[in-house]
């Protein structure tokens, strides 16, 4: 078990002990925090409008400027449209005007778009040498789980007709594995505080409903569908290796 983890910590410590000239193509570990701006295709534009999208990931790097990452994100907006505007016509008022809570009022009902994704990657950062052979283009190829659905709050939860059980027949969720790739710029500096990636990624989900009935088609929903997000994306990487000291000449 000793030697189990004196292996695991020098896996570990490799790249940020050993590996310290960034004017070197090296192997390191980084963290990153991304920002995705959104637009569904497919299937999921039938119901959703521009979301945005937050999340990060943890990539190793090595000598060969290969990247694997593992990463998560969390999706959410405001844009609904399609049958996303009618969950609850059945029971609403006679004009579609509101749901009537317990107390005899209109029920204050908001709804909002949330999903979330969570995968792995490959990439390959393609270099040109300068600043440092550690930046370039970067292309990344994977998969993964997305979920998405429409989230209903009720400000006091007092309308019972949309409480506990009852909302998950009106909130749409569907789910299933989703391929993902990305091509744009990657940059490390040597201070390790500016660098970056940008770019353009996409995903392509084969899903289907996470519900056992749906209110509005009073039943099951069976219906295969195939969901497209194309995303602007940046982030911010925090490499983790230890700068060279800066080399001094006297005269």
């Amino acid at each position: 078990m000793k030697q189990l983890i004196y292996i695991l910590f020098a896996f570990i410590s490799l790249p940020v002990i050993a590996q310290k000239n960034i004017d070197s193509c090296i192997t390191f570990p980084m963290f990153t925090a991304n920002y995705m701006l959104q637009f569904p295709s497919g299937d999921m534009a039938n119901r959703y409008g521009l979301n945005s999208n937050i999340g990060g990931s943890f990539m190793l790097k090595n000598k060969k400027n290969l990247l694997l990452e593992i990463n998560g994100n969390y999706i959410f907006g405001n844009v609904l449209k399609g049958d996303a505007t009618h969950l609850f016509d059945s029971i609403s008022t006679s004009n579609n005007q509101a749901i009537i809570n317990e107390n005899g009022e209109y029920a204050k009902v908001r709804t909002f778009e949330r999903g979330f994704f969570i995968g792995a990657r490959l990439g390959k950062i393609v270099s040109f040498n300068k600043p440092n052979p550690n930046s370039g283009i970067l292309v990344s190829i994977g998969g993964g789980y997305l979920q998405h659905k429409i989230r209903i709050e009720n400000d006091g939860n007092n309308a019972p007709q949309i409480i506990g059980d009852y909302k998950l027949g009106y909130d749409k969720m569907r789910y299933g594995f989703a391929a993902t790739e990305f091509i744009g710029f990657i940059f490390f500096s040597k201070t390790q505080m500016m660098n970056f990636y940008a770019g353009f990624e996409f995903y392509q989900a084969w899903t289907k409903s996470g519900r056992s009935w749906d209110f509005n088609l009073m039943r099951k929903d069976d219906t295969p569908y195939f969901d497209l997000l194309h995303s602007i994306k940046i982030g911010w990487i925090i490499p983790v290796y230890s700068r060279e000291p800066q080399k001094y000449y006297f005269y």
